[in-house]
């Protein structure tokens, strides 16, 4: 079917319509030159106007009795007025051929403080965008839409020479290995991942993506590693499909209506917004830890054996955690940037485990206190001491925190009772262990160790 085209012009009237737009627009209650009045349209249209880039998305109208899915291209003009482009035109058809699983799959086995999303046109700029990504990088979100997605993170080459992301954008294929860095952030390593959209006419639209926190300068060949850890078959894959893409889309929308682009909101609804990602955001941390705990779980799961050094993973966690940390204005006191100890583990999962012991930290000590990061040796091995302030752990509750789905208070936020499950069993399958030593109204000292790398 041919397209429907339109015109708005900077005041928001609709002032040139092809017969069934102008239909659309009388059965919405206006009239040809009088305000635009089909909603959805109507909003686009001012979302290009003032983004000052094309936006391409669904909508959905009235048309009498029925529900009209249409694609709409918002292009914005010169002169204010923004030029429509409508196709689809059906009624109850089956959605637009979505991703498979596949395409959608995030190989995201080291969490991080938040899970990113963006989106770009085909020209890559940004059209949607993480608030939490944009604070990350010192920019306000109205300032990164519509600008290129280099504006928020600087590409890294592949060890080939080559930018995963350009090679996808050429193909419009999806891709998932592309290393960056955020711009006005720290050193810290990102991963982006992406899957293209496709409009109503079958066209490439664009990217949907994620960025993932790795790490701060790490190696090439651990990222490599990482990529090939997705050992978890067809249980990843089908928790992929029912949960961690909806839950994904389910964030970056409340992010958005959050972020408040098409307008101020009530203060309760921009919440509503915040507390429905901060939900989603724990389901799919939950997720993540489900399909860690199938791995471990496995009777052939073998961490690898490599040359690590305790004091810099310790050093890497807490600035991935830095800025967690400033919200609640806990202070992370780690090892010196000149402190070392060699030992022998994974990389990433040694990195996971640090992680989820600052995280709980962080979680529990009071605002104005600190967290404490130690390093030490005792005969073969090599120990990492993560003290916080909290209100400590009962000794008859200290071997159940190590258990699968157990939390020593329910009713405390956040947290899904497999991190430190997860934990423990990685730092045994690594010949180390992970134990507590608390008492109540003394916080609690956690203890990762491994065994010492014994160089030459």
């Amino acid at each position: 079917m041919s397209l429907v085209h339109g015109r708005v012009d900077a005041e928001g009237r609709l002032v040139a319509a092809d017969p069934r737009l102008l239909a659309l627009q009388r059965d919405a209650g206006g009239d040809a030159g009088g305000p635009f009045a089909v909603p959805q349209i109507a909003a686009l249209a001012r979302l290009a106007r003032r983004l000052g880039i094309t936006i391409s998305r669904a909508a959905v109208a009235a048309n009498g009795d029925t529900d009209i899915d249409l694609w709409v291209r918002a292009v914005p003009a010169d002169d204010g007025g923004v030029d429509l482009a409508l196709s689809g035109w059906a009624e109850r058809p089956p959605r637009a051929p979505a991703p498979s699983a596949e395409a959608e799959r995030q190989a995201d086995f080291l969490r991080a403080a938040a899970d990113w999303m963006w989106e770009t046109d085909v020209a890559l700029r940004l059209s949607a965008v993480s608030p939490a990504a944009a604070a990350a990088s010192g920019q306000s979100t109205a300032q990164l839409l519509g600008q290129p997605l280099t504006r928020l993170f600087r590409l890294e080459e592949g060890p080939a020479g080559d930018l995963p992301l350009l090679a996808a954008l050429a193909e419009q294929s999806r891709f998932d290995a592309q290393v960056a860095q955020l711009r006005g952030g720290d050193a810290a390593l990102y991963r982006l991942a992406g899957v293209p959209l496709i409009d109503g006419a079958g066209r490439f639209s664009g990217f949907r993506g994620s960025a993932t926190l790795f790490g701060e300068a790490a190696p090439p060949h651990a990222l490599e590693s990482e990529m090939q850890a997705s050992d978890t078959g067809a249980f990843s894959e089908r928790l992929d499909k029912a949960l961690r893409t909806p839950l994904a889309d389910i964030i970056r929308n409340a992010e958005t209506i959050g972020a408040q682009p098409e307008g101020p909101l009530r203060t309760d609804y921009a919440g509503y917004a915040e507390d429905i990602a901060a939900a989603g955001r724990h389901l799919l941390a939950l997720v993540d830890d489900l399909v860690d705990l199938q791995a471990i779980e496995r009777s052939d799961f073998a961490p690898e054996r490599e040359e690590i050094d305790l004091a810099d993973v310790a050093r890497r966690a807490a600035g991935l955690l830095s800025v967690r940390a400033a919200e609640r204005r806990v202070r992370i006191d780690g090892p010196e940037g000149v402190d070392a100890l060699p030992a022998t583990g994974e990389f990433k999962r040694a990195l996971q485990i640090v992680m989820n012991l600052l995280t709980n930290a962080i979680r529990y000590t009071p605002e104005g206190g600190s967290v404490w990061v130690r390093t030490d040796r005792e005969g073969d091995l090599a120990i990492l001491v993560v003290a916080d302030q909290g209100r400590g752990i009962a000794p008859e509750d200290q071997g159940r925190v190590f258990e699968k789905f157990e939390r020593v208070d329910p009713s405390e936020p956040g947290g899904t009772g497999l991190g430190l499950y997860i934990a423990r069993r990685l730092a045994r399958a690594m010949g180390g262990d992970l134990g507590v030593d608390s008492a109540p109204g003394q916080g609690a000292r956690f203890s990762f160790t491994l065994p010492i790398r014994h160089d030459g």
